[in-house]
């Protein structure tokens, strides 16, 4: 056997080939050697196969046959156009950064040469996130042959149960944590991912203050809250629920916890002023808006022509009064949203000394009217069992009375309402969203705080 040593072999032209060997012939690479490529490597191995260019493409280009390439679309949509090909040849594309579905890469056959048997100088359009396609050029009838397609879904990422911090956290019904923020803070999740990376909560925001001296009751702050089925063995609330449960991810995510709206002064002699509003609680894309605050006694002189109104907010506030002219209530799930937050308070249809209740989470509150003595009651709350024992929240704030009881104000943490001579005003339980009872020729009494509560599966 003949042997040649030399150190480097080039064409006899500049940038001319070199061949080794004909056709038919042999080359043998003993056991250790090592051949190492420093360039672009095509042709070798079985037919289709495919050498990866790490080079990442963020422009229009020709590919090179047995060439896989990274396609970077964040700029702009890109168009590969197929090299000129002999049977066997492959090449391949990929979405680099999950781009596709923003900005297409196209694929694009040269003049005359066909993609999957179809028209010459066809094209395929890739436009979905983390996309992926190889070809295979076949024969002048068909072309080049798509013979493997990917395609990046949420399905490819295996599921994890979440870990959280912030709050006040307990474990529930072995498998279910729960978050409680009476304040604010920050819910930060950890770890989480596919269909187990989702929560439920509860978001109260703060209750409205009672208006002054002859008043309506605050009206529970908003209440919003998803339906229970994600972190189960709870009932979430009342039918029909239908907000559905979020899905989070590994970030941060702010808690906003809203304060009990103030309690309305009484300047004696007059006239009376509307109670505060309460503040709004936030988590991750739910807001719920404070209570509105109850209307005060509007002066006598000069006689109005009508009572004060209630404030509109996540529940309504109840109506004042004055001089026996009627009052409207305060709208409840102000701003609106689906499914809602609160409802109206109570009107007053006419009552001289005597207030409409705050509306609560699960009612409206009640209305006074036709020389009615007693106050409004407030609206009623909801009951939920997300901390894994029921407990009743949102309750509307009683409306003053024109007699010495005081108007109960509604279950969920409303404050009652005062009696002429009677109770003072009783303000909204802490971390209910309760609204604060309305005075009587005494100030109004103080909404209550909010809550935000979170609960998911971990384990």
């Amino acid at each position: 056997m003949s042997e040649i040593k030399v150190n480097k072999i080039s064409p006899r032209a500049a940038c001319g080939t070199v061949q080794l060997g004909d056709s038919g012939d042999t080359f043998t690479i003993p056991a250790g050697a090592t051949i190492t490529n420093n360039g672009t490597a095509s042709g070798f191995g079985s037919t289709g196969e495919i050498s990866w260019s790490t080079t990442v493409k963020t422009g229009d280009f020709t590919g090179t046959a047995g060439i896989g390439y990274f396609i970077n679309t964040t700029s702009g949509a890109i168009t590969v156009t197929l090299p000129s090909a002999s049977a066997g040849d492959s090449i391949a594309v990929q979405d680099y950064n999950n781009t596709f579905d923003s900005n297409a890469c196209t694929v694009q056959a040269p003049s005359g040469v066909k993609i999957n048997g179809g028209t010459a100088a066809g094209s395929i359009e890739l436009s979905t996130e983390g996309q992926g396609l190889t070809l295979v050029y076949v024969d002048s009838t068909v072309g080049w042959r798509s013979v493997d397609s990917t395609t990046f879904t949420e399905s490819s990422i295996v599921p994890t149960h979440i870990t959280a911090t912030g709050g006040t956290i307990t474990t529930v019904c072995t498998n279910f944590k729960v978050h409680t923020f009476t304040g604010p803070g920050t819910f930060q999740v950890t770890g989480g991912s596919g269909p187990l990376a989702v929560v439920d909560y509860m978001v109260v925001a703060g209750g409205g203050g009672g208006g002054s001296w002859v008043a309506g009751g605050g009206g529970s702050g908003g209440y919003r809250f998803s339906n229970g089925t994600v972190s189960g063995c709870y009932t979430a609330g009342p039918a029909p629920l239908g907000a559905s449960a979020l899905p989070v991810s590994v970030q941060s995510y702010g808690i906003t916890v809203g304060a009990g709206g103030t309690a309305a002064s009484y300047p004696a002699p007059g006239p009376g002023t509307d109670g505060g509003s309460g503040g709004v609680s936030t988590f991750s894309t739910i807001t719920s808006a404070g209570g509105g605050g109850g209307g005060g006694y509007c002066s006598p002189a000069p006689t109005p022509t009508q009572a004060r109104a209630g404030v509109n907010g996540g529940s309504g506030g109840g109506a004042g009064a004055t001089n026996a002219q009627p009052g409207s209530a305060g709208s409840g799930n102000i701003p609106s949203v689906s499914p809602p937050q609160g409802n109206n308070g109570g009107a007053n249809t006419g009552s001289y000394f005597s207030g409409g209740g705050g509306g609560g989470a699960g009612a409206v509150g009640t209305s006074v009217g036709g020389g009615t003595s007693d106050g409004g009651v407030g609206g009623a709350g909801l009951t939920s069992c997300i901390t894994a024992s029921p407990v009743a929240r949102g309750g509307g704030g009683g409306g003053s009375s024109q007699n010495g009881s005081s108007a109960a104000g509604g279950s969920g943490g409303g404050g009652g309402g005062a009696g002429n001579g009677g109770p003072a005003s009783v303000a909204g339980t802490v971390n209910t969203g309760g609204g604060g009872g309305g005075g009587r020729d005494s100030n109004g009494a103080a909404g209550g705080s909010g809550i935000v509560v979170i609960r998911y599966k971990f384990q």
